[in-house]
C-alpha cells in the first residue's frame, strides 16, 4: 500500500505542518487588523461629532444675527414712516405764504374755542359785527404808521384820559421780548403818552398793580397771561379802554403766530372773555389786527 501512494510520506507531513503554520499566522493577523479598523472608525466618529456641532452653532448664530438685522431694519422702516407722517407747524407755514389776518380769522378762533363750552345762544352772543373792528394791517405798516391810521386823533384821546389803573390803548403780543420791541416802535406815535410794559418776566404782579395805581398810563403793552392776572386782581380796569390791538401777524423763529402757541392762545381768549367782547358789542372798544 505504501508503494502505491507514489509520494513519500515525510513530504506530506512536512507540507501539512507548513499549511497549519500558515493558517495560524493568518488567524493571528485577522484579529489584529480588525481592531485597527475599529479604532480608526471610532476616532473618526469622535472627531466628526464636534465638527457637526460647531456647524450647527454657527448656523444658529447666523440665523439669530439675520433675524436681529431684519428686526432692526423693520424698526427703522417703521420709525422713518412715522417720522414722515408727522408735520410740524413750521413745515406747514414755510410751505405756505404769509397772509395778513382779518376779522373773520378772530371770529372763527373764538367760535372754535367756545363751541364745546357754551350753548348755541351764548355762541351767538360772542359774534361781533364788522363795526367792532378797525382796519387790519396788510403787512406793509410799522406799528407807529398803523396806529396813526387807526387812531388819527390820538393827541385828543390822550389828553381826555385821566383815570388810573387803566389804559386807553392796549397792545397784546406773545412774549416779553416782543413787548420791548413794540415799545421801541412807539416812539414816533406816543408823543407825551406814558407807556407801561405788562409781562411776567422779572416783574411781579403786585409791582405792576402799584405802578398802575400811582400815575396815569395811556398805553399798555404786554402778554395775555399777565394781562389776565392783572384783570383778575383788579389791578387793570378795562372800562376806559378804547383800542385793543392784537399783534396777529408777527411770527417767531419757528414761524408761529401768537394764536399758534397753545398757552398764549388760551390766555388771549380768556382776556377777550373777561369783558372785552361785551364792551366791543357796546361799541366802546375797537379791535385791530396788526
Amino acid at each position: 500500500m505504501g508503494d502505491d501512494l507514489g509520494d513519500e510520506w515525510w513530504e506530506h507531513e512536512g507540507n501539512s505542518d507548513v499549511s497549519e503554520v500558515e493558517e495560524e499566522t493568518e488567524k493571528e493577523k485577522q484579529p489584529t487588523e480588525k481592531p485597527q479598523t475599529k479604532t480608526g472608525t471610532k476616532r473618526k466618529n469622535v472627531t466628526e461629532k464636534p465638527a457637526k456641532a460647531k456647524k450647527k452653532k454657527k448656523t444658529e448664530q447666523k440665523e439669530c444675527f439675520v433675524q436681529e438685522k431684519k428686526e432692526d431694519a423693520g424698526d427703522k422702516s417703521t420709525k422713518s414712516k412715522k417720522r414722515r407722517k408727522k408735520k410740524t407747524i413750521t413745515d406747514v407755514l414755510t410751505s405756505s405764504e404769509p397772509k395778513p389776518g382779518c376779522p373773520a380769522d378772530l371770529q372763527n378762533l373764538i367760535l372754535q374755542y367756545f363751541s364745546d363750552k357754551r350753548s348755541i345762544v351764548e355762541l351767538e352772543e360772542l359774534k361781533l359785527q364788522d363795526s367792532c373792528f378797525l382796519s387790519s394791517n396788510d403787512l406793509t405798516h410799522t406799528l407807529s404808521s398803523y396806529l396813526k391810521e387807526i387812531c388819527p386823533k390820538w393827541a385828543k384821546v390822550q389828553k381826555q384820559h385821566t383815570e388810573k389803573s387803566s389804559v386807553v390803548l392796549l397792545i397784546v403780543c406773545c412774549s416779553a421780548l416782543r413787548t420791548i420791541e413794540l415799545i421801541k416802535q412807539l416812539t414816533t406815535f406816543k408823543g407825551e403818552a406814558k407807556v407801561l410794559k405788562l409781562f411776567a418776566k422779572h416783574i411781579k404782579v403786585e409791582e405792576q398793580v402799584k405802578l398802575l395805581q400811582k400815575s396815569i398810563t395811556h398805553i399798555g403793552v404786554g402778554t395775555p397771561g399777565r394781562l389776565c392776572a392783572l384783570v383778575e386782581k383788579e389791578g387793570l380796569n378795562l372800562q376806559a379802554l378804547r383800542y385793543l390791538v392784537l399783534d396777529w401777524n408777527w411770527r417767531d423763529q419757528k414761524l408761529r403766530r401768537m394764536v399758534d402757541v397753545p398757552e398764549v392762545k388760551v390766555d388771549l381768549l380768556k382776556l377777550l372773555d373777561s369783558g372785552v367782547l361785551n364792551t366791543c358789542r357796546e361799541s366802546k372798544v375797537k379791535i385791530g389786527l396788526f
